[in-house]
């Protein structure tokens, strides 16, 4: 059953607004002059005032990972994408590739203008780690190539979404892995970017030589906290909390994904808002559905992070669904309920 909560009156006149602009201009006007404007102190502070609670989701940070709408990127290219999620209320945009497929060529220059005049911030992007492709467009493989074109895009962010199994799953494997993470995230640095990895639910697994030690401990120990950053997709975060509370052995080992957070929050720099319902029966431990649809408390976990004194603008939250049915209506629907969002007072 869906949370939605009743609907949020600034995004509604945001919207509103842009429906009357392309009214009186026509679409290609809508599109330029329709912009959001982001949410103010001023419109927190009038929150408050009025009762309705300060919004969860901070002013400017709500993003979606375009892996999402590949469909519609693949069939109406990124123009009419970009239109859409202006509408709907975002502010930035994660890239899964810099292509649109079967809707034709387009240059990183054109890309960056084009998402800018949608008003969307491109804040990252997620490519390989590595390939047996000595030519593969990964950070093994090819990365300056990678870092040349992240920062033509002008991204902040640049990561993958690979988990660092490259040389198995035992804890020298992934120190060896956290070493070459090192080396790109001191590249990504000195190119004024931060390097991420992006979980799923198997780096919650542990080591294959020592079941006392969790994999994605051994991530964060090994890792130079000034060069290696992380983006906790949260759905599988919490799918690994469900899959690997005990250790093979059956011993138990629970951990609270939003602890790792609150512990070293500069470290969390991005976030992936996916949404899931409790399914025991699934391998998973959830079924995946529309960001407020499911049963991840949100306005937990947001609130969460962005009371810490100093972070509420430090983050950025990127909702995600891998298999949507229908993708514009997730992206529209997932906005809904995040701005829907207040803080309980």
């Amino acid at each position: 059953m869906s949370r939605m909560s009743q609907p949020d009156p600034e995004l509604t006149h945001r919207l509103t607004r842009r429906g009357m602009l392309g009214v009186a201009a026509g679409a290609t006007a809508a599109a330029l002059l329709g912009a959001a404007v982001p949410a103010t102190a001023a419109t927190e502070a009038a929150d408050k005032t009025s009762g309705r609670g300060r919004p969860v989701l901070p002013p400017g940070r709500l993003g979606i990972q375009l892996y999402s709408l590949r469909d519609k990127v693949s069939t109406l290219g990124f123009a009419p994408v970009f239109a859409e999620l202006e509408k709907y209320g975002y502010d930035e945009v994660e890239f899964a590739g810099y292509t649109q497929g079967s809707a034709g060529p387009i240059t990183l220059a054109q890309l960056k203008r084009l998402a800018h005049s949608h008003g969307l911030n491109p804040i990252g992007s997620h490519v390989g780690y590595y390939s047996d492709d000595p030519n593969a467009y990964t950070f093994a493989q090819n990365l300056t190539k990678v870092l040349d074109d992240a920062q033509a895009l002008g991204l902040k962010h640049i990561g993958t979404a690979s988990g660092p199994f490259r040389y198995g799953s035992t804890v020298d494997a992934w120190k060896r892995a956290a070493e070459e993470f090192n080396t790109y995230g001191a590249a990504a640095k000195a190119r004024g970017m931060k390097f991420y990895q992006h979980n799923h639910s198997e780096e919650f697994s542990f080591a294959t030589d020592n079941l006392k030690v969790r994999l994605y401990d051994v991530l964060l120990k090994e890792t130079d906290p000034d060069l290696v950053f992380l983006e906790m997709d949260i759905f599988w975060a919490y799918s690994g909390q469900f899959r690997f509370s005990k250790r093979p052995d059956g011993t138990p080992a629970p951990f609270e994904p939003l602890n790792y957070v609150l512990r070293q929050p500069h470290r969390y720099p991005l976030f992936h808002v996916k949404d899931g319902v409790s399914d025991p029966a699934n391998t998973y431990g959830y079924r995946m559905t529309d960001v407020g649809d499911g049963d991840i408390d949100y306005q937990k976990f947001i609130s969460a992070v962005t009371r810490l004194r100093g972070e509420r603008l430090a983050h950025h939250w990127q909702a995600e669904h891998d298999q949507p049915t229908e993708s514009f209506t997730f992206a529209r629907r997932s906005s809904e309920y995040l701005h829907s969002l207040r803080e309980k007072c």
